[in-house]
């Protein structure tokens, strides 16, 4: 049993923005690459669950056209979405003042950063969707999904479903177009 976590493709927003769940495409080219990619390495007949952000949606029509055994089991979960940044979303991350930052970074667990969704609300949502992955022993599970999304996967993978300080939040996660396996 393992879980694939594949990144979708570089978003099309300036780099360096705050998107969460803005809900903005992907490069189409590199979607293709990702795609053709994690194609060639994801197990067969492995269930397919997907974030329903046009960026992830589009990696998982490119992927499922190339292997139709993953479109067996493909299902759209609301679950996988990246961590919502309210009205931080769409903003540069360097247009944000250091005072929201730092009150987000001093409650990181409870504080809505632009009024959106907390750290302990993203937790939970996204342990929900790996205690469904869990339950489904035996199984191979592909999530396309988003780097916020892995890095709570690893967590919850080390046994932590939720974190206090946001010196714990990882800063490895998949790169755009790659894939982690737990």
């Amino acid at each position: 049993m393992s879980l694939w976590i594949v990144r979708h493709a570089v978003p099309l927003i300036a780099p360096g923005s705050c998107y969460g769940q803005l809900d903005i495409p992907a490069d189409a080219a590199l979607t293709e690459s990702a795609a053709l990619a994690a194609a060639q390495v994801l197990p067969m007949s492995a269930r397919l669950r997907y974030s329903p952000l046009q960026r992830c949606e589009r990696l998982m029509q490119a992927l499922c056209a190339l292997r139709p055994d993953l479109a067996l089991d493909c299902q759209p979960d609301a679950r996988l979405m990246e961590m919502g940044f309210g009205t931080h979303e769409g903003t540069l991350w360097a247009d944000i003042s250091a005072q929201q930052m730092a009150a987000w970074t001093d409650d990181f667990a409870h504080h809505a950063f632009g009024g959106g969704e907390t750290v302990a609300g993203f937790m939970a949502r996204v342990a929900d969707a790996w205690g469904a992955y869990r339950s489904n022993t035996g199984d191979h599970e592909v999530w396309i999904s988003h780097a916020g999304v892995a890095r709570a996967a690893q967590l919850l993978s080390e046994g932590r479903r939720t974190i206090a300080h946001a010196s714990e939040w990882p800063v490895a996660g998949p790169a755009f177009g790659e894939w982690v396996c737990l």
